[in-house]
């Protein structure tokens, strides 16, 4: 019989903790494949953590109101010894075997991690840590790695599948130290850097930060000593949208069962400038730059209590109007309810904020690491303009908005960012009147 360690799962950007709120399974119960078996709360969302097997769950190391730290193991499941589960024993026994290894290294030497593109499983391929470590060790890239021909369970590669590909390859095999897995180190501490005092008198009222109020001062100010923050401001004219969404929102409510808002129109325009300008989505880790394949565009939204979540709108680029406006209605809507799941905040490559929505005309957004961009609209307001006609110059009433863009001078010069924010405001001023719904 072997064991499966439960461990608490990553739940986005600058979420590094949860606390358990309640044990669906007790010690003893049979557990299913994906079956949750407790659930937890985080300043952010609340949700349920399943299991990765099949098992009996034998020991649970928390208690219901225990703050639980990311990669922390919840549980142990005893695993059945079948040939469905042999090569999962494998795997753990492997990781369980170089974990040890690594406790007695780490106390007398600090181990610097290589600056390399990361590895990552996807939808039809889940690699262990050990695969990755040891193909990040080898230099084994993304695509070589996909080609390997795996021999575990439903094709997965395993450590004896890689290393048979180094040694034809013709490299040297060492012996591979699996890594621990890293903790989200984004939040190490929540206390704010040391400041003046401050003096008090006794009419003064002491607030206590929140929890979440502290992981959001300590990622902005991470993000700041991250990051050489620049911005580009644009005007655009949006009096054709104003005038087309006015046109249509009734009907489109009739049709589509949903309220059409300026945010869809907006972030299909800036999701079409992406595709064309896609060093803006990027990241950037150490010295190496990770241009990203799917546009997933994050959504600053407002929680109950006035703080604000980024839920994340995937592969933004291949939705149409009607399917953007279902995507951030419904993102909308569960994060002012709390409904928000870990994945929904999670991959965003570039983040859009609506200043405009308290009022302000324009801002200097903070970057949202590990991205390099991040834009701000701001309110529409009904301002006199000179419209040029080929008749000449005259003065009218127009809808217009500030387009505030700061981007990560590190990686993006003054060029590209201007250039990027300019294609925005053209995709909006260029919108068709008559366009169908």
């Amino acid at each position: 019989m072997a064991k499966f360690e439960l461990k608490l799962p990553k739940m986005g950007e600058s979420v590094a903790e949860a606390t358990i709120t309640s044990w669906l399974k007790e010690v003893g119960d049979t557990i299913e494949l994906d079956e949750p078996v407790l659930e937890i709360a985080t300043d952010k969302v609340d949700s349920e953590v399943p299991s990765e097997v099949e098992g009996i769950l034998v020991e649970r190391f928390f208690n219901i109101d225990d703050v639980v730290q990311v990669g922390q193991v919840l549980a142990t499941i005893e695993i059945e010894g079948s040939d469905d589960n042999s090569n999962i024993e494998t795997l753990v026994e492997e990781v369980v075997e170089q974990e040890k290894v690594i406790e007695q290294i780490a106390q007398t030497i600090t181990v610097a991690k290589d600056i390399v593109t990361p590895l990552v499983s996807n939808e039809t391929r889940f690699y262990s840590p050990l695969v990755k470590n040891i193909a990040k060790k080898e230099r084994i890239n993304q695509e070589e790695l996909d080609a390997i021909v795996g021999t575990g369970k439903e094709g997965r590669v395993t450590k004896n599948d890689i290393l048979s590909y180094i040694q034809d390859k013709g490299g040297e095999q060492e012996q591979v130290v699996a890594e621990k897995e890293i903790i989200n180190t984004q939040v190490k501490s929540l206390e704010m850097p040391t400041s003046v005092p401050v003096v008090t008198s006794g009419e003064d009222e002491i607030i206590e930060m929140t929890r979440m109020g502290k992981l959001i001062a300590h990622h902005m100010v991470e993000s700041i000593q991250t990051s050489a923050h620049v911005q580009s401001f644009i005007e655009a004219d949006v009096t054709n949208i104003w005038n087309w969404r006015k046109k249509v929102k009734e009907a489109f409510v009739k049709r589509e069962g949903e309220n059409l808002t300026f945010t869809p129109i907006f972030m299909e325009a800036i999701a079409k400038a992406l595709r064309d300008y896609p060093m803006m989505n990027i990241s950037l880790e150490g010295n190496t730059i990770i241009k990203k394949k799917n546009i997933n565009l994050g959504m600053a939204a407002a929680l109950p209590d006035g703080n604000l979540i980024v839920p994340v709108i995937k592969n933004a680029d291949q939705l149409n109007l009607v399917g953007m406006t279902k995507q951030v209605n419904d993102l909308a809507n569960r994060a002012r309810t709390n409904k928000l799941k870990p994945d929904d905040i999670q991959g965003g490559t570039y983040t859009v904020t609506n200043v405009g929505t308290f009022g302000s005309i324009m801002g200097t957004p903070i970057i949202n690491q590990p991205q390099v961009g991040i834009l701000a609209l701001g309110a529409i307001r009904k301002v006199p303009a000179v419209i040029e006609t080929s008749e000449g110059d005259f003065i009218g009433i127009r809808y217009k908005m500030f387009l505030s863009h700061s981007y990560d001078h590190r990686v993006v010069n003054g060029a590209l960012g201007g250039q990027f924010v300019k294609a925005v405001k053209d995709y909006l001023e260029a919108w068709d009147i008559n366009r169908e719904i």
